[in-house]
């Protein structure tokens, strides 16, 4: 039997009593066209491959992974609900409050 942690608040998730989330996250560049390029006729996608076809070929691991990045994240329903509300955790940071002396 599978046993699943949330990823978040590390509690076990019980199949049988809630549902586990999946949160599935994906940072990749942004390769925005260039102007100057106006063809037409060029193949973007195949640009695309022969670049990730040459990431792949790439020794250095960190040149990948400022390139594109995935994670995925079990979580229980009461992480899964704080996290659908803030995914980008700034509301946590715009609570601290400090004194002004």
């Amino acid at each position: 039997m599978l046993h699943y942690t949330c990823d978040s608040c590390k509690r076990e998730i019980d199949p049988n009593r809630e549902l586990r989330y999946v949160v599935r996250v994906e940072v990749y560049a942004a390769l925005d066209p260039m102007e100057e390029d106006a063809d037409d006729e060029r193949d973007h996608l195949q640009e695309i491959q022969d670049i990730l076809e040459r990431i792949d070929d790439a020794d250095d691991e960190q040149i990948s992974d400022d390139v594109y990045h995935q994670v995925r994240y079990d979580m229980c329903s009461e992480c899964r609900a704080r996290y659908v509300k803030n995914p980008l955790g700034r509301l946590a940071l715009q609570g601290l409050g400090f004194s002004q002396n």
